[in-house]
């Protein structure tokens, strides 16, 4: 079928790094775990010197055992019965989080993404995805009847060029997206060169949020866009709008470099592919704190290598 958006041509790509790349994807399916030193003596709370009974595990306890939840796609009691089997094969004395206690802490938990503050400006690319949580499902619509009590989040995105997770926000299903996009450049630390987005973003305050972090903002316009005309203000995307009028959309996104959106599409589907598209915490505190830990984690699977592409010819 002919299509305008997508050409007849895909453009192909060639992994040079592909025996490094291959043992990190090796890597990242080994069950080699252990605690560190450190980690063994901050694993039970320090006195807050609060009144009322002070908290039995600290903050990293509580984020490892839903890391390793989060990862083997575990239930909180059988994530309870996994570390404490564990933790006896590793001849370690430490106690292990209930499921309740895992449950009740899980909706407190501030979780650090532990992104490294880059030297260099930031090209960030920003999108949203759905996520599902409890409800009948598919299964159970198609059986009975009726599209079934289905209920979504979206988890924000802001990812680097390298498809590193900057900045991440989960918001309920009908919060706009440029809101939450202003959000995540206000949030996203370090400098930042350009900003890329789909046409969802495409509003003048997204280009203002952009353009106080001194980035340069590439987002295609909507379909009927006009030049406003209110001078500064809207004077970027003023420029866009006629450059997409004089060069055509396709032409303008291969200039402007806007198919670099891929990476953060990219990032959702390494998200639900390997951490799954539902989330399992009940309530939006946790389900937030459940989101930061899954970007952790994507993080961390990238620090074990990345292939390194380039464009062949067509």
């Amino acid at each position: 079928m002919n299509s305008r958006a997508h050409p007849t041509y895909k453009t192909k790509y060639r992994v040079s790094n592909w025996p490094e790349y291959d043992q990190a994807l090796v890597q990242r399916g080994d069950l080699t775990l252990w605690i560190s030193p450190g980690a063994v003596k901050v694993w039970k709370a320090k006195p807050s010197g609060r009144r009322g009974a002070p908290c039995k595990y600290s903050d990293l306890a509580i984020e490892t055992a839903l890391t390793v939840r989060l990862l083997f796609h575990l239930p909180l009691r059988q994530t309870e019965g996994f570390l404490r089997s564990l933790f006896e094969l590793m001849g370690l004395a430490l106690d292990v989080p209930d499921h309740t206690t895992l449950s009740r802490r899980g909706s407190t938990l501030k979780v650090n993404l532990g992104v490294l503050r880059s030297k260099k400006p930031i090209h960030l690319i920003i999108d949203s995805s759905g996520l599902s949580i409890v409800g009948e499902g598919e299964w159970a619509a198609g059986k009975h009847g009726g599209g079934g009590r289905r209920g979504w989040r979206k988890l924000h995105l802001g990812v680097d060029a390298d498809g590193r997770i900057q900045t991440q926000i989960l918001t309920k299903s009908n919060v706009d997206d440029v809101t939450t996009g202003i959000k995540i450049i206000k949030a996203t630390k370090g400098k930042l060169n350009r900003v890329t987005a789909d046409a969802a973003y495409d509003a003048v305050g997204f280009y203002e949020a952009a353009g106080a972090r001194g980035a340069r903002v590439v987002v295609p316009p909507i379909a009927k866009a006009s030049v406003t005309g209110r001078g500064q203000r809207s004077a970027e995307r003023d420029r866009t709008i006629r450059k997409v009028e004089k060069l055509g959309r396709r032409e303008w996104k291969k200039r402007s470099g806007y198919h670099r959106q891929g990476t953060v599409e990219n990032a959702f589907f390494r998200f639900k592919a390997i951490l799954g598209g539902r989330l399992h915490a009940r309530g939006l505190s946790a389900q937030k704190a459940e989101v930061a830990i899954g970007c952790k984690i994507l993080n961390r699977l990238l620090d074990c290598g990345r292939p390194k592409s380039a464009t062949t010819a067509r």
